[in-house]
């Protein structure tokens, strides 16, 4: 029976886990992040399963692997891991990865203050602030966002018919924001939102396509986006994301913030340059921009950026053997 060994270190986001796996992880083929990620998909994606699902795991893990760039003029390859899938891209991930890479000395960036990454939905530029030892704060320039589709009915188990818009920040989200039938997140427990959640992204998939005007790759509703009123005065907003089967993201979720702020955009609510402090469930904040404008296909775009903080919380070697009934993890709901 083989038992494959992984080194991981573990750390938070502004609340939501990021587990890196430092060693161990497979060689994937492919000549970018995308095409490494399908071959992830196809031939290892229980390493996910196993590092993300219960017993080694929990029902909010995430977690990141890291590769060599495909381009020598870039730093790293990042491939994201999580109990929702294997991502094209994580905004909290990237700034826990860029966190934990940097304090152990993973990667020796060619830029001092700077990084380039490579990952699946594309190049992430990331800027981070030291003390001393420390990163005291990451900023990454996300993909190109944009406002998918507005107003697309479903309807909500105990609220009714709901109205939503879906937007894409490196994953497709569905935000619900506060309307006749719905009060707002500040009216909610985490559980009724997780509930609804599963329910409304299994509508808005059977009756609705979405797909990457221009990676065919990236497709399919995975989070859903629910808003409400914010917890400190300061803050723009606040949102409760949910992804996997029943996770809402401790962290106000890097790809959510820059779909919101696509969705703004798009409105009218905001601007290049405004500054957009995004709270989460728990209350802990990103601070994103509005970069640029850009075009992604036939779709008006923004090019967004967030900026956050991490912490290291551990280290472990975790072991999944063939031999273990629950080898490659378990999922109660």
């Amino acid at each position: 029976m083989a038992v494959k060994r992984f080194f991981c270190i573990d750390a938070h986001t502004c609340g939501n886990p990021v587990r890196l796996v430092a060693g161990g992880g497979p060689i994937l083929k492919g000549k970018n992040m995308s095409e490494k990620r399908q071959h992830f998909l196809r031939e290892f994606d229980w390493i996910r399963k196993g590092l993300m699902f219960e017993p080694r795991g929990h029902d909010m893990m995430s977690g990141s692997i890291l590769y060599p760039p495909s381009d020598p003029e870039n730093d790293i390859g990042v491939l994201f891991i999580e109990t929702s899938g294997c991502l094209p891209m994580c905004g909290h991930g990237t700034i826990g990865t860029v966190t934990i890479m940097l304090q152990e000395g993973l990667v020796t960036p060619k830029t001092e203050g700077k990084l380039k990454l490579e990952v699946p939905a594309g190049l992430v530029d990331v800027e981070y602030t030291m003390e001393g030892s420390r990163v005291s704060s990451v900023k990454l320039t996300n993909i190109a966002s944009y406002l998918e589709a507005e107003n697309l009915e479903v309807d909500c188990p105990d609220l009714g018919n709901l109205k939503v818009d879906v937007a894409y920040g490196g994953n497709f989200y569905a935000i619900v924001d506060p309307q006749e039938n719905f009060p707002g997140i500040h009216e909610c427990k985490a559980d009724q939102l997780i509930g609804w959640s599963r329910e409304l992204r299994s509508q808005l998939n059977e009756n609705y396509t979405f797909v990457h005007p221009e990676d065919s790759t990236i497709s399919g509703l995975s989070h859903m986006l629910w808003t409400g009123n914010t917890i400190d005065p300061d803050s723009t907003a606040r949102n409760a994301v949910f992804y996997g089967d029943k996770a809402i993201d401790r962290s106000p979720c890097g790809t959510g913030t820059s779909a919101r702020m696509a969705q703004w955009a798009a409105k009218g609510k905001l601007a290049i340059g405004d500054e957009f402090v995004h709270e989460s469930f728990i209350g802990s904040r990103f601070i994103g921009r509005i970069e640029k404008n850009t075009q992604l296909g036939d779709k008006e775009a923004i090019i967004p950026s967030i900026e956050g903080w991490a912490r290291i919380t551990g280290y472990n070697t975790i072991t999944i053997d063939d031999d273990d009934p629950y080898a490659h993890g378990f999922q109660v709901i």
